[in-house]
């Protein structure tokens, strides 16, 4: 996924008052607010019954959806599929159901080749109790996911929940066209109780919140170019992020991905010996990044705008 130089001004995200967090809403909430009024059909729903196998072995509670919901809709009137993990079902993780929906709707947006997808992430990686079914899912959604973008199809990731985007979830946001995120939002593949227990609480400490949310967490994503857009934690926020994405992006050629193998090479050079997010904002020219982690969205989308065009023009 390249960085794209957007001016989070042009849409129109500030002009928004609205009560409904992003962050708060359950994944049905939130696809309702993200389409248009009664646009949303929905593919393999509740009524189906379509359960984990796996669960029940286990002795845990099943939701009719699995945790995935998929289906199609309209924002201002132009079809889009979506995709939404309900984060509040076993942290919205991946299991062979789960993932067979999304690689599904992945393949059907392949073969029409003319409308986006919109995933909405919101997952704390794999099942642990579906492990091997839920790493396959994995592969083949991000195997979907390329296979649809070549074709031509806008894929874009919004991420703002409470589970964050770990995981697997953290691998399939990078292959997405583009990323809107919020400051609730967090990606990462090694989530912090994963990087404590395998290199001990000097390397990272998973109860300082404060570390957790500056290394994982929107507003970092958005100043090294791990997100193309920061949208506020609300619905409607979201919804001019997804609109505006999607009419951005194009397909990817060998040109992209080579740019974006050099981007990454570039950001490890630039910032691999920091320590902290505090010295890779102070690195990308922020003269006080200390106060980051509490400005406003506002502010934030000011600052974040100002550092990448003097980092554009440094290039």
């Amino acid at each position: 996924m390249s960085t794209l130089a957007l001016d989070n001004t042009k849409l129109g995200l500030q002009s928004f008052v609205s009560t409904d967090s992003w962050y708060e809403a359950s994944a049905r909430q939130r696809v309702e607010g993200l389409l248009d009024a009664n646009s949303f059909v929905e593919f393999i729903g509740p009524e189906m019954r379509e359960t984990s196998p796996h669960l029940a072995l286990f002795n845990l509670p099943e939701q009719f959806d699995d945790g995935m919901i998929v289906g199609h809709g309209r924002i201002d009137g132009a079809p889009v599929f979506v995709a939404a993990q309900e984060g509040r079902f076993m942290g919205g993780a991946f299991g062979e159901v789960h993932g067979a929906k999304l690689t599904g709707l992945l393949r059907a947006a392949r073969d029409i080749a003319s409308v986006p997808v919109l995933m909405l992430l919101d997952t704390g990686g794999v099942r642990l109790q579906e492990a091997n079914a839920g790493e396959l899912a994995i592969a083949e959604i991000m195997r979907a996911l390329m296979e649809a973008r070549f074709a031509g199809v806008p894929v874009v990731g919004l991420v703002g929940g409470r589970a964050g985007c770990y995981g697997g979830g953290g691998l399939i946001a990078g292959c997405c066209s583009a990323l809107a995120v919020s400051e609730q939002g967090r990606i990462s593949v090694s989530g912090p109780e994963v990087i404590e227990t395998n290199r001990g609480v000097e390397e990272f400490d998973s109860r300082d919140r404060a570390l957790v949310w500056r290394t994982m967490g929107g507003k970092h994503r958005r100043l090294i170019g791990g997100a193309d857009v920061f949208a506020d934690d609300t619905i409607d926020s979201f919804r001019d992020a997804a609109r505006y994405l999607i009419e951005l992006v194009s397909a990817p050629t060998l040109a992209t991905l080579e740019a974006e193998q050099a981007r990454l090479a570039q950001r490890i050079g630039d910032f691999g010996a920091c320590a902290d997010a505090l010295d890779i904002w102070r690195l990308l020219g922020a003269s006080e990044p200390e106060n980051i982690p509490a400005m406003s969205y506002e502010a934030f989308v000011a600052l974040a705008d100002r550092l990448q065009e003097l980092r554009h023009d440094a290039r």
